[in-house]
């Protein structure tokens, strides 16, 4: 009797474990972090985006439970920290948010509106004139140009006209002879089309006074002499026609994000007051992820990797990178580890004027610790406004220094020296394997970066709670 009952408690546990886990329908819960709840879904949007076509390290289910755990780990170790109240963290979490949601303020008649607006105020703008297309010949005048010189101008136009009427060819003769060399090159051909306001008024004068294939006598603006040929003369096409235009142009030029925020502010002021700009896109924010699963997730990822990025920063990839104490330690314990195939040379390379600062400068450096060679030569020798001294500290390796090569290395080819520092040197030590943690230091610091991280792990699966629901993970990409 005993046994049976323990048989029904359990059971009981398991259909309650069960309810639990379905709860959310058809969106089981898969695991709890911290308590939280992470429903199925989220985990195959994070698990099928890391497991692409174009991902060569492709992860099983149950390997890549423990990279997911460790991400949500951080997100909440950086939520406890309060990262996400940090005004840098708001302000680049909302500029993206937005990029996302503000166009879905946007809608067709609002944005077809805007484009008719800007329509009618080019109509108004070109009025009944309309537009011309015209070529010219110039001839230029200088401003302070003396009577003759305008004199010889006038003349030299007048010849061009006189040419034209007998009929010489308009384009030819632009190449020939005009000062406008832009429209010359395409035989006087101004490029595009005008309305009024967009040239000299003497021009327009002129110009909009002529006909299709029409041309003018000679006259004068404050740029010299003009003889015009009107090409080709319309009026603007229909909305319709320029419409797909416009778009391009106005999209160009910010046409969505204007009419977003034309939106939003009427949203604002319809609130009376009771809205503000952020509750207005928030709200729009949880209208459209409680529809749009995949947004929902988007947003979040970005949210959680901006908080996973500000913690790693913190607590592992700049600290490490700081921790000189940690780091020379690190080396010490792994010091097997980090070799090189060839030697390398720690040490200056130094460029004198004169050839007695060679012994100087040597004499200098082995009085002070090589931390402080730089500094103390530049204030021995370097003080004046004439450098005695040109120097390179490095650490080495065959072929990053022409002078290292040939006085450490031994190499044969001997470089040219300095005109204005004939005399070079070395000062150093030559290595056959790296003696202190600054000699790999990239090495070192990345390695020790990713001990840290695993040691930051670590101490969150001790901090935090994880339960995993196998059931439902094995469900994963199969329902």
């Amino acid at each position: 009797m005993m046994e049976t009952m323990r048989k029904f408690a359990l059971w009981c546990c398991s259909l309650c474990l069960t309810g639990v886990l379905y709860a959310q329908g058809n969106d089981p819960v898969v695991m709890k972090i911290n308590g939280k709840d992470v429903p199925r879904s989220e985990f195959e949007y994070n698990f099928n985006k890391n497991n692409g076509e174009n991902v060569v390290d492709k992860k099983t289910v149950d390997e890549y439970v423990d990279l997911f755990v460790n991400y949500k780990l951080k997100v909440e170790a950086a939520l406890d920290a309060r990262y996400d109240t940090l005004s840098s963290f708001k302000k680049e979490f909302r500029t993206y948010r937005d990029q996302q949601i503000r166009p879905y303020f946007v809608s067709v008649s609002a944005e077809e509106k805007e484009l008719k607006r800007y329509y009618d105020g080019m109509k108004a703008s070109i009025g009944p004139d309309g537009l011309i297309h015209p070529a010219h010949i110039m001839i230029l005048v200088a401003q302070k140009a003396t009577p003759e010189e305008q004199a010889k101008a006038k003349e030299r136009i007048d010849s061009i006209y006189t040419a034209l009427q007998q009929g010489a060819d308009f384009a030819t003769l632009a190449k020939q002879c005009s000062a406008d060399k832009g429209s010359a090159a395409r035989g006087g051909d101004l490029g595009g089309w005008f309305a009024k306001g967009q040239t000299m008024k003497e021009f327009e004068d002129v110009a909009f006074s002529l006909n299709k294939g029409e041309m003018s006598k000679p006259f004068q603006s404050p740029m010299g002499y003009h003889i015009v040929l009107m090409k080709d003369r319309k009026q603007l096409e229909s909305y319709e026609e320029l419409k797909p235009q416009l778009q391009r142009f106005l999209e160009s030029r910010g046409l969505k994000e204007r009419v977003a925020s034309m939106a939003i502010d009427s949203l604002v002021k319809g609130s009376a007051g009771k809205l503000t700009e952020e509750d207005v896109i928030e709200q729009k924010v949880r209208e459209l992820c409680a529809k749009d699963e995949s947004l929902k997730y988007l947003i979040q990822e970005y949210h959680d990797g901006l908080l996973l990025y500000e913690i790693s920063t913190r607590e592992v990839w700049d600290k490490a990178a700081k921790d000189t104490v940690g780091l020379e330690a690190y080396f010490k314990a792994h010091k097997s580890k980090y070799k090189w195939d060839e030697p390398r040379y720690r040490g200056v390379v130094y460029h004198c004027k004169d050839k007695g600062l060679v012994k100087d400068v040597r004499k200098l450096l082995k009085s002070v610790d090589e931390v402080q060679w730089i500094d103390t030569l530049r204030a021995s020798f370097n003080q004046d406004s004439v450098k005695q001294i040109r120097v390179e500290k490095n650490l080495f390796k065959k072929g990053d220094n022409a002078f290292v090569d040939h006085l450490v290395f031994k190499e044969k080819k001997e470089p040219k020296p300095s005109e204005y520092y004939p005399y070079t040197a070395v000062y150093g030590k030559k290595l056959r394997k790296p003696k202190d943690w600054t000699d790999v230091r990239g090495e070192v610091v990345s390695d020790y970066q990713v001990a840290c991280e695993a040691e930051f792990v670590r101490r969150l699966r001790e901090t935090y709670k994880v339960e995993i629901y196998k059931e439902v993970l094995n469900t994963v990409n199969k329902h």
